[in-house]
């Protein structure tokens, strides 16, 4: 009778039903004889500690465990283990622990238990004192010891202790271990001993998925992802098994190393080895998604999440909406946030910086306010998307409401990236002197500070300011990158500092390291053009290594009018029309040009191709501070309530510009090309 008991016991501890488990043990204990006693509940025992443990039953593990000691089976040897497994399963390790070192059955596996535990719940320093107990208590460590204390000999970063182990190892015979030399790499490679790690992988006769995953992941913990990257090709040569977690940590390395197109392309590998994309897989898919503005691509990995199962995942939806708002599909980023059943601070940064990239300034305002108004803080990504956009758009106001939160918070004190952000918006709108102030008050700068501030200084022409710091930042071995010669370039540019800007476009490969792009170039034609030096911008457009761009032509073209250069200015015209730019700016220029020469007819084709194009000049707009917040003001527009009162500010601006001897230059400036040239031709 008592076995068929016992096999509804174990019946129903797999079913989860613990309670009819536990009165199939009382049926059992009413049928056993005195005698037979002991051995018979033995086993029913050691079936209910493995439920109570896997089913998180505490407190029955721990009334169990009375009746145990009550029946005086407390040190017996098939028992121990599963009483130590279940106060480790609920986080009582000190009582575990009392359990190993109180038992008359010394036995390795009891520690190893009891070390895994200390392991898994990251008290290293803890696990090690314990080994040391252990070998106190004279239990030799056997092959399942090592690979636990070799890994919190890892989390301790303590090498000297790893290395005797190493040594008790080598002396036994676990070291030929598969699990334990596996585990001595990774105890080396978290030690910083990567060329150890790599000597003994070399050296292991056989390797598992583990042995590969352990050296990638040493050398991608150190950056190192060129060796990475040839490990795993060297595992595809070898046939070696690639599993999820070595698949996702050269994909998360093709992203760091902005290599987005072979993330995608492993990515496509996984599907046609069958290997299951997990939500990791798929957040990365996505991420390189959005950085090569591949939209198809993202819907067809948001079509395998819908259809997995993984969609709701809050990882995957933030990258979602990343890769919709990067791929300028705002609408379909705003609907995957709108659809989150639980919005975290980063899936509200994805969508503040998603609209505030494309300068949609009402969105991003409207998302901050609702951001706060469900109870979540703004973090330091938060107010750097929020500061750059008000940089961009000029709303000194919201910057400055956002400085004075910043500074009411000192958790952002530490965020060099926020601080930069400030510097730049400051600038931007022409408030230099407040933008020095923070950038004096800053212990350390990167050249992101230095270059907010020189282009801060190049905008308003006070570029031998703005040269005084690029060699500041030079002196203290700050170097630029291409983005500060782009600023220091335009800063000559618009200070006429011509000898200066040609030296330090001269520099730039051979000091610097930086070669020369598109903006560089363009930086040279705006310098040589504000100065009149016409020939030598013309030469600069046709000797570089790039195509022109409508903006160089354009740049060009605008130098010629100011300077009455004609010749070279309908060139300039020429070559900008046959790029067939979509800035209706630009065919006004060109209109500009054609008029100013009497060229008619040509007047007339820049007027046909805009309408072939169904192009059309958008009225000029700028925003104006009105105190209570900011209105947009269009050419001739009259409909703002405030209309009068800006009119009447123009007009003592043009007044005050014609005191000091401005005088407008006969251009076009209204819409209608064939009123124009009608009016010329009659005058």
């Amino acid at each position: 009778m008592v076995y068929p008991l016992l096999a509804s016991l174990k019946v129903f501890i797999g079913q989860g039903n613990l309670r009819k488990a536990f009165e199939a043990f009382s049926s059992i204990q009413l049928y056993v004889t005195s005698f037979s006693y002991y051995d018979a509940v033995l086993e029913p025992i050691s079936c209910l500690l493995v439920g109570c443990s896997k089913l998180k039953l505490f407190s029955q593990g721990k009334q169990l465990h009375a009746q145990i000691i009550h029946l005086g089976l407390d040190h017996h040897s098939l028992l121990l283990p599963k009483l130590i497994t279940l106060y480790s399963t609920f986080n009582q390790l000190p009582q575990a622990h009392f359990i190993v070192v109180n038992s008359s059955f010394q036995h390795p596996l009891l520690w190893n238990i009891l070390l895994s535990a200390y392991v898994k719940n990251e008290f290293s320093g803890k696990a090690l004192s314990t080994y040391k107990q252990m070998l106190q208590f004279q239990v030799m460590p056997d092959e399942f010891t090592y690979p636990s204390i070799l890994k919190a000999c890892g989390e301790q970063r303590n090498l000297a202790f790893g290395k005797e182990i190493h040594t008790c190892i080598s002396s036994s015979s676990c070291g030929r271990s598969l699990c334990v030399q596996n585990a001595l790499i990774s105890m080396y490679g978290k030690c910083g001993e990567i060329e150890v790690a790599r000597d003994l992988f070399n050296k292991l006769p056989h390797r598992d998925s583990f042995s590969w995953n352990s050296m990638i992941s040493i050398y991608a913990s150190n950056g190192l992802w060129r060796e990475a990257f040839l490990l795993f090709d060297q595992m595809h040569v070898e046939g070696a098994e690639l599993n999820i977690i070595t698949w996702n940590t050269i994909i998360g390395g093709c992203l760091q190393t902005g290599n987005y197109e072979r993330a995608l392309h492993l990515l496509s590998r996984m599907r046609a080895f069958a290997v299951k994309l997990d939500p990791v897989s798929v957040a990365s898919g996505l991420s390189a998604c959005s950085y090569v503005r591949v939209l198809m691509v993202g819907k067809e990995i948001h079509a395998f999440a819908v259809r997995n199962g993984c969609e709701k995942l809050n990882n995957v939806q933030n990258a979602l909406i990343t890769m919709y708002a990067r791929c300028e599909d705002l609408r379909h980023a705003h609907t995957v946030f709108l659809l989150m059943e639980e919005k975290d601070i980063v899936s509200w940064n994805s969508i503040i910086s998603g609209y505030a990239n494309f300068d949609r300034y009402e969105e991003s305002s409207f998302l901050f306010r609702e951001m706060l108004l469900c109870g979540l803080k703004p973090n330091y990504v938060t107010v750097v998307s929020f500061l750059s956009l008000c940089a961009r758009v000029t709303n000194l106001q919201h910057g400055k409401e956002l400085h004075c939160y910043i500074i009411k918070h000192h958790g952002f004190f530490e965020y060099l990236s926020l601080w930069n952000a400030l510097v730049d918006m400051y600038a931007r709108v022409g408030n230099v002197s407040k933008a020095q102030s923070i950038f004096d008050s800053l212990i350390s700068k990167n050249v992101v500070t230095y270059t907010s501030m020189i282009s801060g200084y190049g905008i308003i022409g006070e570029g031998e300011t703005a040269l005084k710091l690029f060699e500041e930042m030079e002196s203290f071995g700050v170097k630029p990158d291409h983005i500060t010669m782009v600023a220091v370039l335009s800063a000559c540019s618009h200070s006429g500092l011509v000898t200066k800007g040609q030296l330090l476009f001269e520099k730039m490969w051979p000091v610097y390291g930086i070669r020369p792009c598109l903006e560089h170039y363009a930086c040279m034609v705006d310098l040589f053009g504000r100065a009149g030096l016409l020939k030598k911008a013309e030469d600069v457009i046709r000797r570089m290594p790039y195509e022109p761009s409508a903006d160089m032509w354009a740049t060009l073209l605008g130098a010629c009018q100011i300077h009455r250069n004609t010749d070279l200015g309908e060139v300039a015209a020429e070559n900008l029309l046959a790029t067939k730019p979509v800035n209706s700016g630009y065919y006004v220029l060109i209109a500009n040009m054609y008029a100013a020469i009497g060229s008619w007819s040509k007047l007339a084709e820049v007027r046909k191709s805009m309408r072939n194009i169904g192009l059309l000049k958008p009225p000029g707009c700028a925003w104006v501070d009105i105190g209570s917040g900011f209105e947009p003001f269009l050419v001739g527009d009259g409909s703002s309530e405030v209309s009068h009162e800006i009119y009447s500010v123009l007009d003592g601006l043009t007044e005050q510009m014609k005191d000091v001897g401005y005088a407008p230059d006969d251009v076009i400036v209204c819409e209608d090309f064939e009123d124009y040239c009608f009016n010329r031709m009659v005058t």
